[in-house]
């Protein structure tokens, strides 16, 4: 098969998801019912029930095409963010944004720079279009912006932060981004993902969206699937200046965001009780996990997200091996050795009987 496809194709390692319950059930001889799944960073609370009757008004319509300009959710967004509609890109979810803006934005050979320990579709999306990957080592598992800023070269098209950062849920104040921002040059594309950032906490948070205003080589990215619970549904979008929508747009793919979840995402973006009731279940979980790990005198990196980085263990297969025991005990979390992180696991927030679970399953496989 080597005689097909180009070489940095085939370089490709595909990207690994979270397990899903069913899989593990097979797998282990389990219950379906009684699996804890804490490996995705999806909302505990599954979709909210605005979105599903707004859904099930739209399914009337699931015989035509959805609507390839995504006019009503545009306008939703921009109202919400203060943005003319045109200023925004629809993507299935905030994956498929990161992907448009490699093939729209960058030419094979070209340069693309991210940090070490940040979202693996980074390196999939630089890969996917044949470019230079410049990874920056990492500082406390986050960016390192100024290195970062240093590292742009003559051949650099794009670079990607993530703010909150996955897996090791890092943050980065506007300060620093602000600075960051002056510093690179015109040419050159910053994507700021912000696929956790309905998790900050009200000190934490500002609206990136208005910085887009004063750069023009800035998209934003955001997604629908965390915090408002969208993940089955992936609803994701980016706001930039027209210069880089309009090439964005021309390699998203012809309705990429379907009718339901166009309605959904509507529905969820209005829902305020939602989201409060998710943010509130996240703080009360983060307690939860940190007061155990230090109870249990393990290592974790404080989190900005909906999800802990925690390390399980000394030896270089920690984190597959207390992986494989929670697995047996039907609870699933997310190893990251492929993130070069093989010692730890990451760890979504749950409701709290799903944290307790858990907690108790650590114990056993630590023992």
């Amino acid at each position: 098969m080597s005689q097909f496809g180009p070489d940095y194709v085939r370089a490709i390692a595909p990207y690994q998801a979270g397990k899903p319950i069913a899989e593990v059930a097979r797998e282990f001889g389990l219950d379906e019912a009684a699996i804890v799944k804490l490996a995705s960073n999806e909302n505990p609370f599954g979709i909210p029930q605005s979105s599903i009757a707004a859904m099930q008004a739209a399914a009337a319509d699931l015989g035509r095409y959805p609507d390839a300009n995504g006019f009503d959710l545009k306008a939703a967004l921009a109202t919400r963010y203060d943005v003319p509609a045109a200023w925004i890109t629809l993507g299935n979810g905030s994956n498929d944004i990161l992907e448009i803006a490699a093939h729209a934005f960058v030419s094979a050979g070209q340069a693309v720079v991210y940090s070490q320990y940040s979202f693996a579709v980074y390196a999939l999306a630089t890969q996917g279009v044949g470019a230079r990957a410049i990874v920056v080592p990492a500082v406390a598992y986050g960016h390192d912006l100024d290195a970062m800023a240093a590292a742009i070269d003559a051949d650099t098209r794009l670079v990607f932060i993530a703010n909150p950062n996955n897996p090791t849920g890092t943050f980065i104040p506007a300060a620093q981004i602000a600075a960051f921002l002056a510093k690179v040059p015109a040419h050159v594309i910053v994507v700021l993902d912000e696929a956790y950032n309905e998790f900050l906490q009200p000190d934490d948070q500002f609206e990136s969206a208005a910085w887009v205003r004063s750069y023009p080589n800035l998209v934003v990215s955001r997604t629908f699937s965390k915090a408002y619970g969208l993940a089955g549904l992936r609803v994701g979008f980016a706001i930039a200046q027209p210069a880089l929508t309009d090439l964005m747009n021309r390699i998203r793919q012809p309705f990429n965001v379907n009718t339901m979840a166009q309605a959904a995402a509507i529905a969820a973006l209005n829902d305020t009780a939602f989201l409060e009731q998710g943010a509130l279940n996240n703080a009360a979980g983060y307690r939860q996990f940190v007061e155990a790990f230090d109870e249990l005198g393990l290592e974790y990196v404080p989190s900005h997200g909906n999800f802990v980085l925690v390390r399980v263990g000394d030896d270089a297969d920690a984190g597959a091996r207390v992986n494989l025991a929670l697995l047996k005990q039907g609870v699933i979390v997310r190893p990251v050795g492929n993130y070069g992180l093989p010692q730890w696991l990451r760890i979504s927030i749950g409701l709290p009987q799903e944290n307790a679970i858990f907690l108790a399953a650590l114990k056993a496989a630590l023992a």
